[in-house]
């Protein structure tokens, strides 16, 4: 186990973190990218190492690691190595005649020194990912690993020194004391994974600086299952991501609200899955993270007033704790009293409107997920609710889109990351204008003394369709017939290639009726709308 880093060290390692960054030394792209390539050494060379440090910290199966942790950081590598010459490029802001007049460019700066504190439930990715960004961004990087998980921190402590910069990226060891302590330091971001009431702590002390933050959170992420849902479906899902990491995941589904027609269903095929994922060796589950969230999670299950459906031998000392599902759960149970964050999976009869009250009533979760066939029924939940994503008949993979944001609102989060919000959390975006000498004749009017010239000079011409007299009938007939016309435009263009292949392709008849017939479809689209 590594030893809690002493105060003395924090301080050599943020000052040493200081005068590297003051150097100038991480703005160099070839440097950036240098340090991401020595990142994935570090991954690739040790994957054996991260494997057994997750089985000794919590049991967790190999390819639970692989696939969770190591692959998760080496797309991410990837993806910013592929792309960071793009997005470190000065852009050129959409700024009309102005452009012209004051050669407006906008850079993209790195913040500074930044701060990474990561959680326990994914220890080493989601320390990792978040640096990826950094380095990218250009900052130098204070790593905090979970003290929780310590075969894990003992491995930063080994590697980072081995692998990376230790001018510019540099691990501390702590608790929550130590944080407390590292958090009265200023730094120019900060980086949080974890609980929402740590974030509240470590919101506070940022804001004593006006340091930016992002806060990673989690949330009481509901499953919503329609009675249109394909059961199997649902069943398999759910049952997997309470089985992944034994539910140990921001983003796994938190209890279900199971439409009544279908609730007795679901609970059997979410059994027959429990049991076809425990198959195979004996004790392939991750095991509950230490004894503090073992008693907790036990003690919520055992102040149900619920039905307990399905469960299996517990196991106090290894902290063991099967899937176990629950039903006939009000919405004052114990189960949903916090967040579970364990294997334990409350499920709750209700319909489709009664779970949307019950989501608004609580603070906005990192996730819903809703498993429908009935459009209409999607469409009300996610436009009812607010989450940090949303997936439909499926679970996780809105936090899989490449290039698309992750991140919680409110009590679940705030700012994001994944591709290139992950870079813009760590940069500061710097507008840089050359004004011409033209400009500053043209805008002579602005400095005193001021006359009823200038004023007329200030007016703003009417150019945005602005009218005396509208409705809010009005604006929304205009707004849906835009939109009409924008579709309309987007299947031209669609025919219009169409008819290029069609006049240019060497087809045969059969081809040829059959994209006459695509064009007849797209008639049919385009009349539906008027």
């Amino acid at each position: 186990m590594a030893e809690y880093t002493s105060e003395a060290d924090v301080e050599v390692a943020y000052t040493t973190l200081r005068r590297t960054f003051a150097s100038g030394k991480t703005k160099e792209i070839a440097w950036r990218k240098w340090q991401l390539k020595q990142i994935w050494w570090m991954v690739d060379e040790n994957e054996e190492l991260i494997r057994a440090a997750l089985k000794k910290d919590m049991n967790r199966h190999p390819f639970e690691t692989t696939f969770t942790e190591c692959a998760n950081v080496k797309g991410d590598l990837i993806e910013h190595l592929k792309n960071i010459d793009k997005w470190t490029a000065d852009q050129k802001p959409d700024a009309g005649i102005m452009g012209f007049l004051l050669r407006p460019t906008v850079r993209p700066e790195p913040l500074g020194v930044a701060l990474i504190i990561g959680p326990w439930n994914f220890p080493f990715s989601l320390l990792v990912q978040p640096l990826i960004a950094a380095v990218t961004a250009g900052c130098a990087v204070l790593l905090k690993p979970s003290e929780v998980t310590t075969a894990v921190q003992q491995l930063f402590v080994d590697l980072v020194p081995k692998y990376l910069d230790s001018d510019a990226v540099r691990v501390v060891t702590g608790g929550a004391a130590e944080t407390g302590r590292l958090l009265q330091r200023k730094f120019d971001h900060i980086f949080f994974t974890g609980s929402v009431p740590v974030a509240r702590h470590i919101a506070a002390a940022a804001a004593k600086h006006l340091t930016p933050t992002v806060l990673e959170l989690g949330g009481q992420c509901p499953a919503i299952v329609g009675a249109s849902a394909d059961i199997e479906a649902a069943a398999k899902d759910i049952a997997w991501i309470k089985y992944l990491n034994s539910g140990q995941i921001c983003l796994s589904v938190n209890h279900v609200f199971a439409h009544p027609s279908i609730e007795r269903k679901l609970i059997e095929r979410m059994t027959y899955w429990f049991n076809e994922y425990n198959k195979g060796a004996a004790d392939t589950m991750t095991h509950i993270v230490n004894d503090k969230n073992y008693l907790r999670l036990t003690g919520l299950a055992e102040k149900t007033e619920g039905k307990v459906e399905f469960d299996g031998v517990r196991d106090e000392k290894t902290r063991k704790l099967p899937p176990t599902i629950v039903s006939d759960v009000k919405l004052t149970d114990s189960l949903l009293s916090e967040e579970l964050f364990g294997s334990i999976c409350p499920v709750v009869k209700a319909s489709t409107k009664e779970a949307i009250d019950s989501i608004n009533s609580l603070p906005h979760p990192l996730a819903i997920y809703v498993f429908s066939s009935d459009q209409n029924e999607i469409n009300r939940v996610i436009s009812s609710t607010l989450s940090g994503g949303v997936t439909v008949n499926g679970v996780l993979i809105h936090a899989m889109v490449p290039g698309a944001p992750f991140g919680g609102v409110g009590d679940s989060g705030h700012g994001a990351y994944h591709g290139d919000y992950g870079f813009k959390s760590f940069t500061h975006y710097r507008t840089i204008a050359r004004p011409t000498p033209f400009f500053f004749k043209a805008t002579a009017f602005m400095r005193p003394p001021y006359t009823s010239a200038n004023i007329k000079k200030l007016a703003v011409r009417n150019s945005a369709g602005i009218k005396k007299n509208w409705s809010l009938e009005k604006e929304r007939e205009s707004h849906k017939r835009g939109l009409v016309i924008a579709k309309s435009l987007r299947l031209l263009k669609v025919l219009a290639w169409a008819l290029v292949v069609l006049g240019f392709a060497d087809f045969g008849l059969d081809q040829r009726l059959g994209v006459l017939r695509g064009v007849r479809d797209f008639l049919r689209e385009v009349k539906s709308f008027f």
